[in-house]
């Protein structure tokens, strides 16, 4: 017996922390994709705001606070209001991925529509259609230019980077190491602009060819 109460309570533990939980109650807004339900942190379920820094351009090229309005809008939809959050999964941060309903209307969907969040096309084709739709009706994002969170989000981490400078002028051969392994750029290919140098990676620079290639990097291709 002892056996079996320990066997249900670890089945009972495992059906609180499944993705396929659903949680009601009244939820405080993170920014304008994430949300908070009691302890659970709630990331919206196929979609992409705009980060809260991020700004975004109407048609005649005058910035506007795309972030802070995408926020501002899941807090209005939200505020006061009972919210239904129904598990897809968790993602690599613990968060639990949740399609959230408020009076039966499907809160990511929303956003998508007035333009102020993407359809998150890498995890989902659940709002294609939708962002289709906004994207021709000229709304929100789709105003002016848009810059989807994914890239802006690595552009800020790119800019957040020291930037080494070589060691010697004329060593300007970038040794740069990533999930391709370990590639060597030379001024004036394709992407030696955008390629830093972390030192603390392993990364270095290099004075020829040569000595990249006799230090165990290939020679980038374009």
């Amino acid at each position: 017996m002892a056996r079996l109460i320990f066997l249900c309570s670890l089945l009972l533990c495992a059906a609180v922390a499944s993705p396929a939980q659903t949680i009601v109650g009244v939820a405080v807004v993170v920014d304008g994709d994430t949300l908070r339900l009691g302890d659970e942190r709630i990331r919206l379920y196929g979609i992409d705001a705009p980060e809260t820094a991020q700004s975004c351009s109407k048609a005649d090229g005058t910035p506007w606070p795309c972030g802070a309005a995408s926020h501002a809008a899941l807090a209005a939809r939200l505020a006061g209001q009972t919210t239904r959050c129904e598990g897809v999964e968790r993602d690599r941060y613990g968060r639990l991925v949740a399609r959230c309903f408020v009076a039966g209307q499907d809160v990511g969907a929303g956003l998508v529509v007035d333009g102020l969040a993407f359809a998150y096309a890498r995890y989902s084709a659940a709002y294609i259609d939708l962002e289709k739709q906004a994207m021709f009706a000229g709304v929100g994002v789709w105003q002016g230019p848009a810059l989807r969170p994914a890239i802006f989000r690595a552009q800020s981490r790119a800019a957040s980077k020291p930037i080494v400078a070589p060691p010697q002028q004329e060593c300007l051969i970038k040794g740069n190491i990533s999930a391709n392994g370990r590639i060597a750029h030379s001024p004036g290919q394709a992407d030696y602009a955008r390629t830093q140098i972390e030192q603390a990676k392993g990364e270095r620079w290099f004075c020829s060819a040569a000595d990249a290639r006799a230090a165990g990097w290939r020679l980038a291709r374009r």
